[in-house]
This record gives C-alpha cells, sequence and structure tokens, in this order.
C-alpha cells in the first residue's frame, strides 16, 4: 500500500471487456454521478511525478478495436493505513508487484492498475478532462449565474404582488354604471383596502387564507353585480335586482338569438364566462397573496392601513372631489354592498304586499251588463307601439321626423272623419320588458319586475280583456313577436291568440321581429277585422318593428303589395346591417327615429285605410327607448292616444284634459300607467264620468 500525505483517495478500476482493468483518471465530477464521455487528448505529464512513472499508456486508448470496448468502472476508497482485504489489489508500483512475487517488466500482461484520485487536490494539481474555462460550451455561457436567478425570482414576485394589490384595488373601486368605467374611478382612496390590511395582519394563517378565500368570493360577487348594472342601466335604466331579474336572463337569450344569431349567442356566453373567472378566479388568488405578503411584512402593512385610513378620513372630512363631482373618499363596495342587501329585503317583502294588492279591485263585484256600456257595438284595439316613449316626441334629433309623420297623421285623421286625443301615461319599465307594460295596462297594477309578474298572472285579478268578455265582447290577441305558446293568454282573457307561427308570413325576419308591422296589421285584417258575421272585438296588439335594434327597417308600401310578405326580401337587402349602424349613438338615434316614424304611418294609414264607424283605437307606447336613444336621466313616460269616429266616445274624456292631437302636449297630464284601466273602465262604464 502507497500512503501519500495524509488525503483519502479514491482509487478507480477501469474494466474493459477482455483487455482487464486500466487506469481512469477520476475527478470530482465523476464522483457525482453519470457523465458524458470526455474528448480525447493527449496525455499530460502529472506534477508531482516528475520521473514519468506513471506516465505509461492507459489500455483502451489507442487502437480502433479498443475504443469501441465499453468499459465498466468501479471505485475503491482506501484509507491511510489501512491493509488490504484478501484479493484486493495493492498497488501498480514495481515495489507493489516485487512483493508479491511477480516480474515487474513492461512486457507483462496487463494488469488492474490502480489510479489514485484525491478528494483535495494541491492548487496547481489539474484533472487531465478537465477543460479550460474558454473552451466552455455556448450554452453554459450563457446560463445566468445564481445571482441573477434570485433577483430575476424577487422581481417577479414583486410584480405579481403589485398585480394582485391592483386587481384588488380595482374591484374596491369597480363602478356600476359604465359612463363611470373611466380612470378617474381607479385613483380614489378606498378605505376597505385598510380594513383588509388589518385583517391580514391579525389573524395567524389559516384562518387568513379562509377569510382572504371568502372575502375573495364576495368581492368577486360584487364585481359581477356590478357588470349586470352596467348592462341593465344601459338598456333599462335601472340597476339590477339580485332576487327578481334572474327570469330575465331567458329572455335575453331569446333577443339575442333572435337579433344576431348563433355567433352572438357564443360571443355573448363567452364574455359571460370570462367576466366570471376573472371575477372569481382571479381576484380570489390576488385576495389570497395580498394577505400573505401583508402577514410576511406585518410592520410594513400596518403602517401602510393606517396611512390609507387617515387619507381616506381626511378625504371625507375635507370634501376632497376629482373633476369636480367625483369624490376622492370612496366608500363604493361597502354602501353598494349594504345597497343590494337592502334590495334584496325589500324586494322580498314587495312580493307580500303585492299579494294584498292583487286582492283589491273596484271592479271585482260589477255586473257584466254594467260594464263598458259607453262603448256597445264598437271594436275596441289597444295597440302598443314598441319603445315608443317621450323623448321620441321631444328631443331635437327625433322630434322632427317624427313630429312630421304625427302632424301628416292628424290631417289625414281629421280627412277620414276621426278625433284624436293625447296624453301621457309612466310606464313602470324603460328600454326594455314590454310585457310589464301591458301587464300593468291592463290589469291596473304596477307591474315593474317579473315576480310581480309571476304573481299577477297566478291570481284571479280582473284584466281589461277578460271584462270585455265579461261584457259581451270577442277578445282576440295578435302577438307578431310571440314565438311559443303563450299561456297567460289565459289569464288575460283572451278567446283566440295569433301570433308568427299562424299568421302565415314567408317574407325574412328584420333582426328581432319576426315580422313588419304592416303584415301584421294586413293579417290580422284579413282573419278577424274584415270577417264577415263578426261579433264586437276587443283587440291587443303589441307592434314590433320599432323593437332594437332597429336594422333592418321595413318600408311602408301600397297594402296590397303586402300579400304574403316574401316583397320584404328585396327591402332587407337593401337595408344596412346590425354593424353598420351601431358604430355610433348618433346613427342609432337615427334608425331609431325611422323606425317609430314607420310603425306611426302604418298605423294612422290604416286607420284611414280600413277602420270604419265602430272603431276605436287606443295606441300607446310600452317604454322608452334605451338610454343610448333617450339619453341618462329620461323620464318614464310615454305617449297614448286614442282615435274615434264617434265623437260620444271622446266627449267620455273630456274631463281627462288630454291634447286634441296624436301629438300630447307637454302640459298633457300625466299618469301612472297602471291608473289607465280603472279610468278607461269608469269613463265608459254607465256613469260615464271619472271619480
Amino acid at each position: 500500500m502507497i500512503t501519500v500525505g495524509h488525503c483519502r483517495y479514491f482509487v478507480t478500476l477501469v474494466n474493459h471487456p477482455g483487455q482487464g482493468c486500466v487506469p481512469h483518471f477520476v475527478q470530482q465530477s465523476d464522483l457525482a454521478g453519470p457523465q458524458e464521455p470526455a474528448e480525447q487528448k493527449p496525455a499530460e505529464p502529472d506534477e508531482q511525478d516528475p520521473a514519468g512513472q506513471n506516465d505509461e499508456p492507459t489500455a483502451g486508448t489507442s487502437g480502433a478495436g479498443r475504443q469501441d470496448a465499453t468499459p465498466t468502472t468501479q471505485t475503491l476508497e482506501i484509507q491511510e493505513g489501512a491493509e488490504p482485504a484478501a484479493g484486493e489489489p495493492v498497488t501498480d508500483t514495481a515495489a507493489g508487484k516485487a512483493a508479491a512475487g511477480e516480474p515487474a517488466t513492461a512486457e507483462a500482461a496487463p494488469e488492474p492498475v490502480l489510479v489514485m484520485a484525491a478528494t483535495e487536490k494541491a492548487p496547481a494539481e489539474k484533472a487531465p478532462a478537465e477543460k479550460a474555462p474558454a473552451e466552455k460550451a455556448p450554452a453554459e455561457q450563457a446560463e445566468p449565474g445564481r445571482v441573477r436567478r434570485t433577483l430575476r425570482k424577487v422581481t417577479l414576485s414583486r410584480i405579481l404582488t403589485l398585480l394582485a394589490i391592483g386587481i384588488v384595488v380595482g374591484a374596491l373601486l369597480w363602478p356600476n354604471i359604465l359612463s363611470r368605467l373611466g380612470a378617474g374611478s381607479f385613483v380614489r382612496i378606498p378605505i376597505e383596502a385598510a380594513v383588509l390590511l388589518g385583517v391580514a395582519i391579525a389573524l395567524p394563517r389559516r384562518p387568513r387564507r379562509i377569510t382572504a378565500v371568502v372575502l375573495g368570493l364576495l368581492l368577486g360577487w360584487l364585481v359581477v353585480e356590478k357588470c349586470l348594472d352596467m348592462g341593465f342601466f344601459q338598456f333599462l335604466a335601472r340597476p339590477f335586482d339580485p332576487v327578481l331579474d334572474w327570469v330575465l336572463f331567458d329572455d335575453a337569450y331569446d333577443y339575442v338569438h333572435e337579433s344576431y344569431g348563433v355567433t352572438g349567442v357564443v360571443g355573448a356566453l363567452t364574455g359571460i364566462v370570462l367576466i366570471l373567472l376573472i371575477a372569481f378566479g382571479l381576484i380570489t388568488w390576488a385576495m389570497l397573496r395580498v394577505a400573505e405578503v401583508a402577514s410576511r411584512h406585518r410592520r410594513g402593512s400596518a403602517f401602510t392601513a393606517g396611512g390609507v385610513a387617515i387619507a381616506w378620513a381626511m378625504a371625507l372630512v375635507f370634501g376632497v372631489q376629482l373633476a369636480g363631482t367625483l369624490p376622492l373618499a370612496a366608500r363604493t363596495t361597502y354602501t353598494y354592498a349594504v345597497d343590494r342587501a337592502w334590495q334584496a329585503k325589500a324586494g322580498l317583502a314587495n312580493e307580500k304586499a303585492f299579494a294584498q294588492e292583487v286582492k283589491q279591485d273596484a271592479f271585482q263585484n260589477v255586473p257584466s251588463d254594467q260594464l263598458l256600456t259607453g262603448l256597445k257595438g264598437k271594436d275596441v284595439m289597444l295597440t302598443f307601439v314598441e319603445s315608443y316613449g317621450r323623448s321620441a316626441l321631444e328631443l331635437p334629433t327625433l322630434e322632427q321626423g317624427i313630429g312630421a309623420v304625427l302632424k301628416d297623421g292628424d290631417s289625414k285623421l281629421t280627412q277620414a272623419g276621426f278625433g284624436v286625443r293625447s296624453g301621457w301615461l309612466t310606464s313602470p319599465t324603460y328600454g326594455g320588458g314590454s310585457w310589464l307594460a301591458h301587464s300593468t295596462t291592463m290589469s291596473g297594477l304596477w307591474i315593474n319586475n317579473q315576480s310581480r309578474y309571476r304573481n299577477l298572472t297566478a291570481s284571479t285579478r280582473l284584466t281589461l280583456p277578460y271584462l270585455f268578455r265579461e261584457a259581451g265582447w270577442d277578445t282576440v290577441s295578435v302577438m307578431p313577436g310571440a314565438t311559443r305558446a303563450w299561456p297567460e293568454g289565459n289569464f288575460y282573457g283572451f278567446n283566440r291568440i295569433w301570433d308568427s307561427r299562424n299568421l302565415g308570413y314567408t317574407g325574412p325576419k328584420f333582426s328581432w321581429a319576426p315580422m313588419p308591422d304592416q303584415y301584421t296589421l294586413k293579417a290580422f285584417t284579413e282573419n278577424e277585422y274584415q270577417k264577415t258575421g263578426r261579433g264586437n272585438l276587443f283587440v291587443e296588439m303589441p307592434l314590433v318593428s320599432s323593437h332594437t335594434p332597429w336594422a333592418p327597417i321595413p318600408e311602408f308600401m301600397d297594402w296590397d303589395q303586402v300579400g304574403d310578405g316574401s316583397v320584404y326580401n328585396k327591402i332587407v337587402a337593401d337595408q344596412p346591417t346590425k354593424a353598420e349602424i351601431w358604430t355610433n349613438g348618433s346613427q342609432v338615434r337615427r334608425e331609431y327615429g325611422k323606425s317609430i316614424q314607420y310603425t306611426l304611418t302604418t298605423l294612422i294609414d290604416w286607420i284611414t285605410t280600413y277602420g270604419d264607424d265602430n272603431l276605436v283605437m287606443v295606441f300607446l307606447g310600452d317604454h322608452q327607448a334605451s338610454p343610448v336613444v333617450s339619453g341618462e336621466g329620461a323620464s318614464h313616460d310615454v305617449p297614448i292616444t286614442i282615435v274615434a269616429k264617434d265623437p260620444k266616445v271622446l266627449e267620455r274624456i273630456d274631463s281627462w284634459g288630454w291634447t286634441e292631437s296624436t301629438r300630447p302636449s307637454a302640459t298633457a297630464p300625466e299618469w301612472p300607467m297602471n291608473a289607465f284601466r280603472d279610468k278607461f273602465l269608469t269613463a265608459f262604464g254607465p256613469g260615464g264620468t271619472d271619480h
């Protein structure tokens, strides 16, 4: 055994098949694990062996046949002063061989050669297989160092933390009105941020994480509800009701599908899914990260929370505002959550109150022979004009065209011998929900949400169609916008219902509207109004050509050209598309005005063309158009007009003070829409006067 210094050595035997064991210079990297074969280089003399005793070539390092052999390696550890075990090779020196009784000749057969590699090398010692730094591969040279990798991780962590803080603060300041979705809304101070930091600092790890998840989901829901508010304010001029409005999504689906097809439905559903993922997933993640960072930096988080609270309080006390109207001290999330909670509570209480209202009916015990005596022998039509609101007659951009149609209509009606009276009704809905206005007009109850509508149609409330039927009229509903069965027709008291499935229309759709209003009136005329041997009719007819999105719009034509509706194919092809007109508000308002002009022209011309001496036509708007047309803050008022050839009919409503024109004056009376039923029944009852 050879002893060199006080070092521990590893001895490696390299065994080449068929050639025995040969020496292999072992480096520290070799001891760590399998390595790629090193590039063959000429052997260099060992600095600690000047005599060159260990310079003999290694078997298998020259010759093609030897290079192809696959070596096997074993490593032995030799301790200082240890004796070799029986059968172990001792050294590869001549002295060792002599001690073993073997000749120390160079011609001897290849023997296992032991090469000692010290784990502690002298500074100048260099393993033969080690490469100079200049010979490193390009990939190794490009690999960043540990410090750079650490800096990169820290930078990414900080970016994610800043992103999480921005998401939480943005969610706290998220507005619920689309017009407020600007940069100014997100530079205010939310007091809830200070509260959240305080909670994160105070709670231990597990309760803190649970609380962060709960608050993240709650904040996500508030963001979703605010987004729903944006849509409801934009189209219905009111916030979303979390208790009563869920059923409206079925109607929203029908509207999108009928107006924009499958592509529109897919786009809308995709947007909803993205909003839900962002609101719930991203906000919850952000809340968790902010809570964890705050808990690791409690001192800094405490100072931050205190600073936010002080700044918020000072801004609130001194009334600091941004852009003159927006308060710097935001109370968005807290007040919004409280308002929604009270709204839900009020909605539930409203249902109980309505259950009592529906039972109170002044005409419940009136005998049928004393009902509507002032209209005996008359055909009464109650016609709703979609989205026909007060703004259509008062906005300068709309009034010119629509006002001209009404002025011309007054002249035509007077020449045909008809008298006219007009006033204002305040609709319970705005921008949509036409059926709520229809039910309010016919039931005499304020139906401003879907819950009230469901409770109404499940009750025994007396409606105008029902009372007309009790008094001897044949009651008919003509609903061109209905594409499926309408079971509520039985509640209202209709004997027959005409809809898009049985009116015989074969032409194209006009966006949401299944058929043009002129075709609807012509089909009604042929199927009901001109039918021989019929009784007096009470007809409820919602006209739909002025329904959003107002593209394409039909054109009025001679009644004899309407036919089965196929004539409208060319008209649709020549009209602008929805994508073309919904690029800015002015174009939308212009097309809306054209749709109202079309329906009013059609309706007035039908009266003068087909109306006889017994016709009493009541036509009114169901609600204002959406805010994109009528603007923010517009009233819920809609025009209502009564046209009759018999002057005695109009004499019964002289006390109402209505305007003698199809256009009500600005000072004409304004009634809530639910008041119309009782006033109408009273005026045309036995007394003939309103009380």
